[in-house]
């Protein structure tokens, strides 16, 4: 299991690649007219201050958000996702990496609703701070498992669930399948997204087992590693299950992919980097 407080790692690699994946999906629903409900599952405190020493301790947004904010070779999927981080930087380059409740507060619209859960009393009292009087935002500090079981299913048909848990403890991938089933039985037609860090080889294949034994349809895997499962690197590379993915998502995933994967490698871990985009269970 990972030693865990995000400040340690915001603005890495598997933000980048989580962050630009949100985007997308919040992109997508955003399409339609009607209004959309969003629960982050384990929210964070929502904004992270990269000069703080536990973010200056390891660096690890050197090796993310940092390799990418200036390129001037960005593709179009990442427009969104890169608008987000500057609006927090616009004075002070980079200094301030938006968690995902600060990132779909810039996205929903008049009309959508966001619910934010974090079970960290600390954590969760930044962000009561940061969306203080925001009537189309709720902060409860509870359990994010418990938040799905208390806010699904929404008054709103349509959404997005954002489960990315922090995998400091053990059994969480079970814990992850036996909420997204359950989730799943309460609201059917919600988009759900669940991040999750790339594991030894057994574990994931255990993992897409008890997925697919679930029988939820339409579950798409997208995949992005920066360093071989033998090298040096903490964690070698991160994953997003897409329940109810929106239309065309797999396609426009691919080419982005791809090109996170060159554009954040770690060589110096040992190798090059890779993606994957496939659907573990089709409709």
């Amino acid at each position: 299991m990972l030693a865990y407080r995000h400040l340690f790692h915001a603005g890495n690699f598997a933000d980048v690649f989580k962050h630009a994946m949100l985007v997308r999906l919040l992109h997508a629903l955003a399409e339609k007219d009607k209004p959309y409900f969003y629960l982050d599952t384990h929210a964070g405190t929502g904004r992270y201050d990269l000069r703080h020493a536990w973010a200056e301790k390891a660096r690890e947004y050197a090796n993310g958000i940092q390799r990418i904010l200036d390129r001037p070779d960005l593709p179009k999927g990442l427009i969104g996702y890169l608008d987000a981080v500057r609006a927090e930087n616009p004075d002070v380059g980079l200094r301030f990496y938006p968690g995902s409740p600060r990132i779909a507060r810039g996205l929903i619209r008049p009309g959508d609703r966001m619910v934010l859960a974090e079970l960290n009393k600390r954590d969760c009292a930044d962000l009561e701070t940061l969306f203080a009087g925001d009537r189309q935002v709720q902060v409860r500090c509870m359990d994010g498992y418990q938040a799905l079981k208390a806010h699904l299913p929404p008054r709103e048909r349509r959404g997005l669930v954002l489960v990315d848990s922090s995998f400091d403890r053990a059994g969480e991938f079970a814990r992850i399948v036996e909420a997204l089933a359950d989730a799943c039985r309460r609201w059917p037609t919600g988009i759900y997204a669940i991040w999750y860090p790339l594991m030894e080889h057994g574990a994931m294949r255990r993992f897409e087992r008890d997925l697919v034994g679930t029988g939820i349809r339409r579950m798409l895997q997208l995949e992005l590693t920066v360093a071989p499962e033998s090298g040096a690197a903490t964690m070698r590379g991160c994953g997003m299950l897409v329940v109810n993915p929106p239309w065309k998502l797999d396609g426009a995933a691919r080419p982005l992919l791809a090109w996170l994967a060159e554009a954040l490698a770690q060589p110096e871990c040992g190798g090059s980097g890779g993606s994957s985009v496939r659907w573990l269970v089709p409709e």
